[in-house]
């Protein structure tokens, strides 16, 4: 049996998904400003297959990108963690540190908390050497998140999975070694 890791914050809890997070989940995937940079919106169905895919992940290796948890209230406010990308990234195979926070949660330092906390566990308990994170070029506020968590810019590539004629091809690379 997979031993499920949970990690806990001064203010948060990464956790295992539980089926009530879908429905928060569902909600931040139709938010326009959430989904900003990303290529669309997500409808319920597309939503729920990326949590249970979260979930199922996490099961499988016990680490993921896993459920955020305010610790005072118990309130989802949306995945901070690792993953191991599918795409046929130019830097693959890499693990990736990533964030995804519902917008009422912006600007209060959880994604630079949880992300910390997801790379100390991804380098103590892992054992991995490099983290990456990447985003597109547009998405200033991830990048800085990315610097304060004290990930180096290592370069600029075109994403896969997104055509190049579109606003959201160029993305920004950066890592951090153990």
């Amino acid at each position: 049996m997979i031993l499920i890791h949970e990690i806990q914050t001064e203010r948060l809890v990464l956790r295992q998904w539980k089926r009530e997070d879908f429905k928060p989940f569902r909600e931040m995937s139709l938010d326009a400003r959430v989904m900003e940079y990303f290529p669309s919106l997500l409808n319920n169905n597309e939503s729920d297959g990326i949590a249970s895919k979260c979930q199922a992940l996490i099961d499988e290796r016990g680490w993921g990108f896993w459920a955020v948890e305010l610790k005072g209230s118990g309130e989802f406010i949306g995945f901070i963690g690792l993953h191991i990308p599918t795409s046929k990234l130019p830097f693959i195979p890499c693990i990736e540190v990533g964030w995804r926070l519902a917008y009422p949660y912006w600007g209060k330092g959880y994604a630079t908390e949880g992300a910390v906390a997801s790379l100390h566990f991804g380098f103590t308990n892992l054992s991995i050497k490099e983290i990456v994170a990447f985003t597109s070029v547009l998405n200033t506020r991830s990048e800085n998140v990315m610097k304060k968590v004290g990930m180096k810019k290592s370069g600029e590539f075109g994403h896969p999975d997104i055509s190049e004629s579109h606003r959201l091809h160029p993305h920004v690379l950066y890592s951090i070694q153990r």
